[in-house]
């Protein structure tokens, strides 16, 4: 249940760049977000735009902070608008329903955070360094994230079939994202020939378990980088075996 180790408020994107998500995220981001509008809009229907799409982003965030901080059995629209600084109206205008209200921002927030770590694996040099921003994006930044927090409350509701391929999408656009270091480091002679679904099913794994330590607030992490200790360990996994 990945999140992000960066400190930068998320951004009021709606989704992530054009071949950011993969197969599998581009079905929950179709879902699950508004549809793109043409570049070419005249000036006034841009500018309404950038105002729509900056209020679904205040919604959005609000919303997280209200979930992780009330969780779902209470939560009400009104709680929401409140910490947005909108009326009850224009949050129903965003979510539609409450029923839709935790998979629509879930969806979102993966969105806005898929973009952020793209940028960032973007300006990264080497498979190495992708793979130390996917395990600082993927774990929580401390006790009690916001979005890890987020992800724990959708899971633990009942979802229906659509609900469970927007969560299964979501899920596997993580993996598509290690998949994706892990097969360009192992071209360029970096890393070792694992098997790659084996591989990306243990560091997932283990980046959740360790995730989970951080949000219950584990001793041992205490005076001990989480990242650091994730990272050693599948660095060492991808480690090239020596030359005879």
């Amino acid at each position: 249940m990945p999140t992000s180790e960066t400190e930068r408020a998320p951004s009021d994107r709606v989704g992530p760049g054009e071949g950011v998500i993969g197969t599998a995220g581009a079905e929950a981001g179709a879902a699950y977000r508004s549809a793109d509008r043409p570049a070419d809009l005249p000036l006034a229907d841009r500018k309404r735009q950038r105002s729509g799409d900056e209020a679904r982003g205040r919604a959005m965030r609000a919303a997280i902070s209200v979930i992780a901080e009330k969780g779902t059995a209470g939560l009400r629209m009104s709680d929401i608008a409140e910490r947005a600084g909108m009326s009850t109206g224009h949050i129903l205008y965003h979510f539609g329903k409450k029923d839709r209200l935790l998979l629509e921002v879930l969806a979102w927030s993966q969105a806005d955070l898929w973009t952020r770590y793209q940028e960032a694996a973007d300006r990264s040099g080497s498979p190495a360094e992708k793979l130390d921003l996917f395990v600082r994006f993927y774990l929580p930044r401390h006790q009690g994230d916001e979005r890890y927090a987020l992800w724990t409350q959708v899971l633990a509701q009942h979802h229906d079939e659509a609900g469970r391929r927007v969560l299964t999408a979501l899920l596997d656009g993580w993996d598509e994202r290690l998949e994706a270091i892990v097969r360009e480091g192992r071209e360029l002679g970096q890393f070792a020939d694992v098997n790659l679904p084996e591989f990306t099913i243990r560091a997932v794994a283990m980046l959740s378990g360790l995730s989970e330590d951080v949000m219950f607030g584990r001793s041992r992490w205490q005076h001990t980088s989480v990242h650091a200790f994730a990272l050693s360990a599948l660095e060492r996994e991808l480690r090239p075996a020596s030359g005879p």
